[in-house]
């Protein structure tokens, strides 16, 4: 949890149009244009972390393929997401070098 005396204001130089889109919104929403840029910051913020979360994993991902050579084929890959998508538990494939 954050505490107030910990928050710190920031700039953010907007153009007019923008600035009258945010207000627009705002209004619409029943919300403050500061609430409206302060939830679009938070929700663009979480959106490029998950995002550079799943870019380190690939990452990980192929140096470990590049180190061991296991991998599945995009068969094998296919038909057990098929499995997944239809509602089934199942495990995934074993790698195979």
């Amino acid at each position: 949890m954050m505490h107030r005396d910990t928050i710190r204001p920031m700039t953010v130089k907007l153009d007019p149009d923008t600035r009258n889109r945010v207000k627009r919104l705002a209004a619409a929403r029943h919300r403050t244009p500061h609430w409206v840029m302060r939830e679009a910051i938070h929700q663009y913020v979480e959106r490029e972390e998950r995002q550079e979360a799943l870019h380190q994993d690939a990452l990980q991902a192929w140096d470990a393929y590049q180190a061991t050579r296991h991998h599945v084929t995009q068969t094998e890959a296919d038909a057990w997401l098929a499995q997944l998508e239809s509602g089934h538990d199942a495990e995934p494939p074993p790698c195979h070098p």
